[in-house]
């Protein structure tokens, strides 16, 4: 075995395992039963998930330019700093029991001991563009710092990731209070996306297409959200906004991940615009892991970072996911 076989990324056996059960599917296969039952048991995971004891969770309607509704993760002796959490979703899907919201909103609040606070923002349709979520994310942010009595941070897994940036670069603008810090899970931050690693575009060969983000499904994506692709607001896609100014960032890459090259970048502009950035590559999962529950292999890693990070722990490291590792 060479030395380049032995740095190649290799999708985790779990992930692969589930990953050939739907080998060649696209999803005008999803019509037929038997193709749709398939996809079903990729999705399932073998063990169930419990939300932690000393967690309570309410719903709230938060007023702004939309009444939208906020669901709260508070665990006994809360006293951390708070998070403002988007589900990913492409801007389109998602809500407020997935698990990348529930789970994950569930267990940071746990792990770090301190609120999270996970929003139902408008999804993207023919009626809802760019900006609305992101009106949708500033008006749960400001909600829930008078709430909570301080800025919390903001964060989100995909395009919530896209969502909690755009809100953090309006409240730099805005030249009010700024959020404590971002939280980044295989974020969706530019258009067109970067091309991926050779090495990373091979693992992700035994992904079917319609689990992958190759160029034509980002496109559909972004001109889903903006509602054009072209002349798309630096804020919308805000790999492209400057980036000073902004709070210290904490990054999840997927390592098999058509994204994995947005949030390599990415890193890499933040510490040419002197902006703290911890980066931690999540080896073996492809995007999207946090859809998952913590029993996976590297979901509970992934989360124990989000959490370090709201709890201060997490050291900073002006450097790109490629050598970013948990800290």
């Amino acid at each position: 075995m060479t030395a380049t076989d032995v740095d190649a990324p290799r999708l985790d056996p779990y992930f692969a395992t589930k990953a050939a059960g739907i080998a060649g599917l696209a999803f005008e296969d999803l019509s037929d039963p038997s193709a749709l039952t398939r996809f079903q048991a990729y999705l399932a995971d073998d063990d169930t998930w419990a939300l932690p004891g000393d967690v309570v969770v309410e719903e709230h309607r938060v007023p702004g330019s939309e009444l939208i509704t906020v669901r709260t993760y508070a665990p006994e002796g809360a006293a951390g700093t708070p998070l403002v959490w988007m589900h990913g979703g492409g801007f389109a899907f998602g809500d407020l029991d997935a698990l990348e919201a529930h789970m994950v909103s569930a267990e940071v609040a746990h792990r770090a001991r301190t609120v999270v606070v996970s929003v139902d923002y408008r999804l993207a349709s023919e009626e809802v563009r760019f900006p609305a979520p992101v009106d949708d994310v500033i008006d749960a942010w400001r909600w829930s710092a008078e709430r909570y009595g301080r800025a919390p941070a903001l964060g989100g897994a995909s395009a919530g990731a896209a969502l909690a940036v755009s809100a953090a670069l309006r409240l730099r603008h805005t030249g009010g209070e700024a959020a404590a810090a971002l939280l980044l899970a295989y974020p969706f931050l530019h258009f067109p996306n970067p091309a991926p690693d050779a090495a990373v575009l091979e693992a992700l060969a035994v992904f079917p297409p319609l689990l992958r983000l190759d160029a034509a499904m980002v496109e559909r994506l972004v001109a889903g959200y903006v509602g054009r692709i072209s002349d798309v607001p630096r804020d919308a896609m805000p790999g492209s906004a400057p980036l000073d100014g902004l709070p210290p960032v904490h990054l999840v890459a997927s390592e098999i991940d058509d994204l994995r090259s947005s949030a390599d970048l990415f890193a890499r502009q933040l510490a040419e615009s002197d902006v703290t950035v911890t980066a931690y590559l999540a080896k073996g999962m492809p995007h999207g892991h946090l859809n998952r529950v913590p029993t996976v292999p590297g979901v509970s890693e992934t989360l124990d970072f989000l959490a370090a990070a709201l709890r201060g722990s997490a050291t900073p490291t002006p450097q790109s996911t490629e050598s970013g590792e948990h800290a």
